[in-house]
């Protein structure tokens, strides 16, 4: 299991198409290989048309999920049926195993705003009192204190380092530093920290079920709607794809 499916083209970069994801991070989680996830929205493969360096992460990244429902819309016009996997959640069935293995696996949380790494930590250590923490930081380093925050992840070594900067930038922060922690999976979790630490929440199950969870999160969040544009410029693109 040390390497996923062929990536499946969507737009200009690739998707996995597996049965189980966290199976698989799992797996590589227990063998101590180092894997960069990236959890692909429509947002983002529009963002990688116009930005090389980004593609170019997503290519030579070792997994990529269809986080959002526009690319498993887009892989059902391609004949692939595959299942939407939230990056919340695939993050959070890491977190979990990463409990079952207690410390020989610790766990780093790092971005959001000032304490919100450190509250989303503390709270999963209460769901799981044998998760190992290794530590927390928060986004908004200054370039004076970032090396510091370099430093202790290169002399922790911990096994998941969860990054909570938002894409694209947290896709070009791990590429940049994942050597740093080379048998490390780093995972971006975008806004997953701010609902672990309790301040924002999920959209209700039902609105997931219908693929409607960008509409809640554009509820929470409304100076994000230029940010959503992209999904029917990608949605455009899909169908002018398949059928040109």
């Amino acid at each position: 299991m040390s390497e996923a499916s062929e990536k499946f083209p969507v737009l200009g970069v690739g998707v996995n198409l597996l049965d189980d994801y966290a199976d698989w991070l799992s797996s590589r989680l227990q063998q101590k290989i180092g894997t960069h996830v990236v959890t692909l929205n429509a947002e983002m493969a529009i963002e990688a048309e116009e930005n090389p360096l980004l593609t170019s992460i997503i290519q030579q990244s070792d997994l990529v999920i269809p986080d959002g429902s526009g690319i498993t819309f887009y892989l059902w016009l391609y004949g692939k049926r595959q299942q939407r996997c939230p990056g919340i959640e695939l993050a959070e069935s890491l977190l979990q195993a990463a409990g079952e293995m207690g410390s020989s696996h610790p766990v780093f949380f790092f971005g959001g705003q000032p304490g919100i790494a450190k509250q989303a930590a503390e709270i999963w250590q209460q769901k799981l009192p044998n998760l190992a923490i290794a530590g927390t930081e928060n986004g908004y380093l200054s370039p004076e204190s970032e090396p510091a925050c370099l430093h202790t992840l290169s002399a922790l070594q911990p096994s998941i380092i969860l990054v909570g900067l938002g894409a694209p930038r947290q896709e070009l922060w791990i590429a940049k530093h994942r050597h740093l922690c080379p048998q490390a999976i780093w995972i971006g979790v975008g806004g997953s920290l701010d609902i672990w630490a309790g301040i924002k929440t999920r959209a209700p199950l039902w609105l997931r079920d219908l693929n409607l969870e960008w509409l809640y999160r554009l509820y929470q969040e409304p100076w994000r709607w230029r940010r959503m544009l992209a999904l029917p410029q990608f949605a455009l693109r899909a169908l002018t794809g398949r059928w040109a």
